[in-house]
Protein backbone atom coordinates (compact mmCIF):
# COMPACT_ATOMS: atom_id res chain seq x y z
CA UNK A 1 0.00 0.00 0.00
CA UNK A 2 0.90 3.46 -0.74
CA UNK A 3 1.60 5.84 2.14
CA UNK A 4 1.90 9.55 1.75
CA UNK A 5 4.18 11.37 4.34
CA UNK A 6 2.32 14.65 4.29
CA UNK A 7 5.21 17.73 5.65
CA UNK A 8 3.25 18.00 9.09
CA UNK A 9 0.56 17.53 11.11
CA UNK A 10 -1.38 20.86 9.60
CA UNK A 11 -0.74 19.85 5.94
CA UNK A 12 -2.41 16.48 7.47
CA UNK A 13 -5.54 18.09 8.90
CA UNK A 14 -6.00 20.63 6.00
CA UNK A 15 -6.21 17.64 3.93
CA UNK A 16 -8.86 16.40 6.10
CA UNK A 17 -10.83 18.93 6.42
CA UNK A 18 -11.20 19.77 2.45
CA UNK A 19 -12.32 15.92 2.30
CA UNK A 20 -15.15 16.09 4.70
CA UNK A 21 -16.00 19.61 3.12
CA UNK A 22 -16.32 17.43 -0.46
CA UNK A 23 -18.38 14.64 1.37
CA UNK A 24 -20.95 16.83 2.71
CA UNK A 25 -22.06 17.46 -0.69
CA UNK A 26 -21.34 14.02 -1.97
CA UNK A 27 -21.27 11.37 0.52
CA UNK A 28 -20.12 9.16 -2.44
CA UNK A 29 -17.38 11.18 -3.89
CA UNK A 30 -14.45 11.02 -5.28
CA UNK A 31 -10.97 12.54 -6.21
CA UNK A 32 -8.46 12.19 -8.31
CA UNK A 33 -4.62 12.68 -6.55
CA UNK A 34 -1.90 13.44 -8.89
CA UNK A 35 1.45 13.38 -7.07
CA UNK A 36 5.40 14.33 -8.13
CA UNK A 37 8.46 14.99 -5.87
CA UNK A 38 6.94 16.64 -2.83
CA UNK A 39 4.18 17.88 -3.92
CA UNK A 40 0.45 16.17 -4.18
CA UNK A 41 -3.27 17.50 -5.73
CA UNK A 42 -6.22 16.38 -4.71
CA UNK A 43 -9.06 17.28 -6.91
CA UNK A 44 -12.78 16.76 -6.32
CA UNK A 45 -15.69 18.23 -7.65
CA UNK A 46 -18.51 19.43 -5.81
CA UNK A 47 -21.73 19.07 -7.29
CA UNK A 48 -23.68 21.77 -5.97
CA UNK A 49 -21.72 24.23 -7.53
CA UNK A 50 -20.21 22.44 -10.82
CA UNK A 51 -16.75 23.57 -10.32
CA UNK A 52 -13.23 21.57 -9.80
CA UNK A 53 -11.92 21.97 -6.49
CA UNK A 54 -7.87 21.33 -6.22
CA UNK A 55 -6.13 21.48 -2.63
CA UNK A 56 -2.46 21.29 -2.90
CA UNK A 57 -0.56 19.54 0.08
CA UNK A 58 3.16 19.54 0.90
CA UNK A 59 4.93 16.37 1.34
CA UNK A 60 7.72 15.20 3.61
CA UNK A 61 9.08 12.77 0.85
CA UNK A 62 7.81 11.61 -2.82
CA UNK A 63 6.66 7.86 -0.94
CA UNK A 64 7.32 5.10 1.28
CA UNK A 65 9.84 2.85 -0.08
CA UNK A 66 11.34 5.44 -1.98
CA UNK A 67 9.04 5.19 -5.18
CA UNK A 68 10.31 7.87 -7.83
CA UNK A 69 7.42 7.29 -10.29
CA UNK A 70 4.58 9.79 -10.59
CA UNK A 71 1.15 9.16 -8.58
CA UNK A 72 -2.11 9.54 -10.52
CA UNK A 73 -4.97 7.54 -9.43
CA UNK A 74 -8.84 8.62 -8.54
CA UNK A 75 -9.95 7.28 -5.11
CA UNK A 76 -12.90 7.20 -3.27
CA UNK A 77 -12.35 10.29 -0.94
CA UNK A 78 -14.25 8.75 2.18
CA UNK A 79 -11.70 6.18 1.77
CA UNK A 80 -9.10 8.48 1.96
CA UNK A 81 -10.75 10.43 4.70
CA UNK A 82 -10.75 7.40 7.06
CA UNK A 83 -6.63 6.71 6.00
CA UNK A 84 -5.54 10.01 7.04
CA UNK A 85 -3.42 10.38 10.64
CA UNK A 86 -2.97 14.13 11.66
CA UNK A 87 -0.51 12.61 14.33
CA UNK A 88 1.92 10.54 12.27
CA UNK A 89 0.62 13.43 9.05
CA UNK A 90 0.36 10.27 6.64
CA UNK A 91 -2.18 8.98 4.64
CA UNK A 92 -2.57 6.04 2.86
CA UNK A 93 -3.50 5.55 -0.71
CA UNK A 94 -6.87 3.59 -1.24
CA UNK A 95 -7.73 1.08 -4.35
CA UNK A 96 -8.47 2.94 -7.24
CA UNK A 97 -11.80 3.23 -8.13
CA UNK A 98 -13.93 4.08 -11.38
CA UNK A 99 -13.69 7.55 -11.72
CA UNK A 100 -16.77 10.03 -12.91
CA UNK A 101 -16.27 11.64 -15.88
CA UNK A 102 -14.80 14.38 -14.54
CA UNK A 103 -12.06 13.01 -13.19
CA UNK A 104 -10.44 12.22 -16.67
CA UNK A 105 -10.32 16.21 -17.36
CA UNK A 106 -8.39 18.82 -15.41
CA UNK A 107 -7.12 22.16 -15.92
CA UNK A 108 -3.82 22.13 -17.75
CA UNK A 109 -0.73 22.45 -15.40
CA UNK A 110 0.85 25.14 -17.63
CA UNK A 111 0.28 28.51 -19.40
CA UNK A 112 -1.51 30.08 -16.78
CA UNK A 113 -1.45 33.75 -16.51
CA UNK A 114 -2.91 36.39 -14.13
CA UNK A 115 -6.39 37.93 -15.01
CA UNK A 116 -7.05 41.54 -13.46
CA UNK A 117 -10.36 42.82 -11.71
CA UNK A 118 -10.97 40.22 -9.08
CA UNK A 119 -12.51 41.95 -6.05
CA UNK A 120 -10.76 42.02 -2.62
CA UNK A 121 -10.88 39.10 -0.47
CA UNK A 122 -13.83 41.06 1.86
CA UNK A 123 -16.29 42.21 -1.31
CA UNK A 124 -15.83 38.49 -2.60
CA UNK A 125 -17.10 37.34 0.58
CA UNK A 126 -20.31 40.06 0.80
CA UNK A 127 -21.07 39.29 -2.89
CA UNK A 128 -21.60 35.42 -1.81
CA UNK A 129 -23.76 36.38 1.31
CA UNK A 130 -25.53 38.78 -0.79
CA UNK A 131 -25.93 36.35 -3.84
CA UNK A 132 -27.37 33.68 -1.19
CA UNK A 133 -29.79 36.28 0.54
CA UNK A 134 -31.05 36.93 -2.94
CA UNK A 135 -32.09 33.45 -3.18
CA UNK A 136 -33.77 33.09 -0.19
CA UNK A 137 -35.68 35.53 -0.27
CA UNK A 138 -36.82 35.10 -3.77
CA UNK A 139 -37.77 31.25 -2.84
CA UNK A 140 -39.21 32.88 0.01
CA UNK A 141 -41.65 34.71 -1.75
CA UNK A 142 -42.79 32.14 -3.82
CA UNK A 143 -46.58 30.94 -3.61
CA UNK A 144 -45.94 27.30 -1.89
CA UNK A 145 -47.45 25.84 -5.57
CA UNK A 146 -44.80 27.32 -7.62
CA UNK A 147 -41.88 26.25 -5.28
CA UNK A 148 -40.80 23.64 -7.41
CA UNK A 149 -37.33 21.97 -7.78
CA UNK A 150 -37.47 23.48 -11.37
CA UNK A 151 -38.38 26.92 -10.30
CA UNK A 152 -35.70 26.74 -7.37
CA UNK A 153 -33.19 25.47 -9.62
CA UNK A 154 -33.77 28.18 -12.39
CA UNK A 155 -33.72 31.18 -10.02
CA UNK A 156 -30.33 29.31 -8.22
CA UNK A 157 -28.80 29.08 -12.41
CA UNK A 158 -29.75 32.79 -12.58
CA UNK A 159 -28.00 34.21 -9.56
CA UNK A 160 -25.11 32.07 -9.34
CA UNK A 161 -24.16 32.04 -13.24
CA UNK A 162 -23.82 35.83 -13.11
CA UNK A 163 -19.70 36.94 -13.58
CA UNK A 164 -17.79 38.49 -10.72
CA UNK A 165 -17.45 42.30 -11.86
CA UNK A 166 -15.89 42.32 -15.20
CA UNK A 167 -13.26 39.01 -14.84
CA UNK A 168 -15.98 36.18 -16.65
CA UNK A 169 -15.95 34.14 -13.50
CA UNK A 170 -18.85 32.95 -12.11
CA UNK A 171 -20.43 33.79 -8.67
CA UNK A 172 -20.98 30.05 -8.11
CA UNK A 173 -17.07 29.76 -8.34
CA UNK A 174 -16.40 31.95 -5.59
CA UNK A 175 -19.38 30.54 -3.43
CA UNK A 176 -17.67 26.83 -3.64
CA UNK A 177 -14.12 28.47 -2.65
CA UNK A 178 -15.91 30.01 0.38
CA UNK A 179 -18.15 26.99 1.25
CA UNK A 180 -14.96 25.03 0.85
CA UNK A 181 -12.91 27.00 3.54
CA UNK A 182 -10.30 28.57 1.10
CA UNK A 183 -11.21 32.16 1.04
CA UNK A 184 -10.17 32.43 5.08
CA UNK A 185 -7.92 35.22 3.85
CA UNK A 186 -4.26 35.54 2.04
CA UNK A 187 -3.33 36.86 -0.92
CA UNK A 188 -6.04 35.58 -3.74
CA UNK A 189 -5.51 35.36 -7.91
CA UNK A 190 -7.66 35.18 -10.77
CA UNK A 191 -5.49 33.18 -13.45
CA UNK A 192 -6.75 31.82 -16.79
CA UNK A 193 -5.24 29.20 -19.39
CA UNK A 194 -7.53 28.62 -22.56
CA UNK A 195 -10.73 28.22 -21.60
CA UNK A 196 -9.99 27.74 -17.98
CA UNK A 197 -10.41 30.26 -15.26
CA UNK A 198 -9.08 29.64 -12.26
CA UNK A 199 -9.70 31.70 -8.21
CA UNK A 200 -6.48 30.64 -6.30
CA UNK A 201 -5.94 30.90 -2.54
CA UNK A 202 -3.07 30.04 -0.18
CA UNK A 203 -5.64 28.00 0.93
CA UNK A 204 -7.21 26.17 -2.72
CA UNK A 205 -8.35 26.87 -5.75
CA UNK A 206 -11.17 26.81 -7.98
CA UNK A 207 -11.16 26.12 -11.57
CA UNK A 208 -13.98 26.68 -14.37
CA UNK A 209 -14.75 26.71 -17.95
CA UNK A 210 -15.91 30.35 -19.20
CA UNK A 211 -18.67 28.75 -20.81
CA UNK A 212 -19.34 26.39 -17.79
CA UNK A 213 -17.95 23.10 -16.80
CA UNK A 214 -19.11 20.10 -17.59
CA UNK A 215 -18.32 15.60 -19.05
CA UNK A 216 -18.12 17.24 -22.72
CA UNK A 217 -16.03 19.68 -24.68
CA UNK A 218 -12.63 19.29 -22.01
CA UNK A 219 -9.09 18.46 -22.50
CA UNK A 220 -8.55 14.86 -21.47
CA UNK A 221 -5.25 14.81 -19.45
Amino acid sequence: MTVLHLADEREAADLAAFLSRLLHYDRSAAVRLQAAGTALAVFGRPPSFEVLAIRAVRLAKPYENGLDVMLDVTVSAGELLESVDESAATAAVPGAVTGPPWAGVLPPRGGWRAEPGLPAPGELRGLVAASVAEFRSRTEELAPELRTRAELDRIGREIWSRTVAETGLPVRAVHAAQSLGFLRGGEQGLFSSGAWLRLRTPYGSVAVRRAGLGALGLSVR
